[in-house]
């Protein structure tokens, strides 16, 4: 049984609240706050849109999440309220359903995301070091707050290249770390 070697305790010295998701009573907000542009991606959870408030005519982006057990949805949920305002961590701004069907959305801050089949060919040595860097401070600060992502790729790092913002998303396969809990190894997406 292995222990991680740095931020071995945080969970242990947090209280309960703190990472008992299943305990989480998801406060949702109003839906019709939110309108569909397009959409702009999809995984195995989820189809992805860019979206607008309609109260304040801001870009967001709405993730629709696909039937799964609520259980999921609360840990992805309470990662990201935990993570909120760290450092390239993208921020969770409201979370809502649909009146009829139940289906839960996840609405995000928007990020003009270069596809990165794209921009990886265009950027520089400093570039690359640069993002690579905003890559690791995020990392750095969601295991210091005892997360880890467990699906780091480049579909899930998003980059406005204009504003050279990274920003860590996805965070539907994280969880909290326990020393000495098991975890599935093979958890990324391909």
């Amino acid at each position: 049984m292995s222990k991680a070697r740095v931020y071995t305790d945080v969970n242990v010295l947090r209280p309960k609240e703190y990472w008992d998701y299943e305990a989480l009573t998801v406060q949702w907000g109003e839906q019709d706050n939110y309108e569909v542009v397009r959409k702009v991606g999809r995984g195995k959870y989820s189809e992805v849109f860019e979206g607008i408030n309609v109260n304040n005519n801001e870009k967001c982006i709405i993730k629709i999440l696909k039937p799964v057990k609520k259980k999921k949805i609360k840990r992805e949920i309470k990662i990201l309220q935990n993570l909120y305002g760290g450092p390239n961590i993208v921020k969770l701004l409201d979370i809502v359903r649909d009146q009829h069907s139940k289906t839960p959305s996840l609405i995000f801050e928007y990020v003009n995301n270069t596809d990165f089949k794209v921009l990886y060919p265009t950027l520089t040595d400093y570039d690359i070091r640069y993002y690579i860097y905003e890559l690791l401070k995020a990392l750095d600060y969601c295991h210091s707050q005892g997360i880890m992502h467990r699906d780091v790729k480049p579909h899930n790092v998003m980059i406005d290249h204009e504003l050279r913002k990274l920003r860590l998303i996805d965070w539907g396969l994280a969880e909290f770390y326990h020393p000495g809990k098991e975890y599935n190894v093979r958890v990324a997406s391909r």
